[in-house]
């Protein structure tokens, strides 16, 4: 009678250059006692340094592994079907004049945006029309609406990003997180077809 092993493969994982990759490492097991202490130091990948910056793991040459040491084992996939490996080479810390250089960048360009687009719309006649409206007088520089205005621009931007600095106000992910794991997302998929070394030998044959 054959035994069934469950193995979930994760979508992606980190490692460091020419490290050895374990099938615990890219995977959860379950199933029989026996093999959810032995399969998960089972290796599957040694790094090499012509890998460059990505492996993609496939569940078939999981299973070819797994069969060729335990052959009485049936495999069940749950999951993704490959595992992306993004090798995390050592990057030197950018310096403070770089950062310091790329945030006046930012910030300059976002208040040019800001600027521009208050321009198109004439905010400023806006706020002295409504002045006049709410007050009867005319005034050029209606400051006590201007400087609200300026100072709920910016704090309506970091609650919509949900960070200061390192702090989140809550649990919900901004806006950004969001773009870049569905960037992520689909970058794991691309590298998973175009990358994946079984793909490549059926294309092959």
């Amino acid at each position: 009678m054959t035994t069934p092993v469950y193995i979930r493969i994760k979508q992606s994982i980190n490692t460091a250059p020419l490290s050895t990759i374990r099938l615990g490492d890219i995977a959860r097991i379950t199933g029989s006692r026996r093999y959810e202490t032995v399969l998960p130091n089972t290796v599957v990948h040694k790094v090499k340094a012509d890998d460059q910056n990505i492996v993609v793991i496939d569940g078939f040459m999981i299973i070819e592994q797994v069969l060729s040491k335990f052959p009485q084992v049936e495999v069940e996939l749950l999951g993704p079907s490959q595992c992306v490996v993004h090798i995390e080479k050592h990057k030197k810390q950018p310096s403070l004049l770089l950062i310091s250089g790329i945030w006046l960048l930012l910030f300059i360009g976002a208040a040019m945006a800001i600027m521009n687009f208050h321009y198109d719309v004439s905010m400023e006649s806006v706020q002295q029309k409504l002045h006049f409206m709410l007050t009867g007088e005319e005034k050029e520089h209606p400051l006590w609406i201007q400087v609200p205005y300026s100072l709920g621009l910016g704090i309506g931007m970091i609650l919509f990003f949900n960070h200061w600095f390192q702090k989140r106000f809550n649990e919900e992910p901004s806006p950004m997180e969001v773009e870049i794991f569905n960037y992520q997302q689909d970058l794991d998929r691309y590298v998973a077809v175009k990358e994946n070394k079984v793909e490549k030998q059926d294309a092959d044959h």
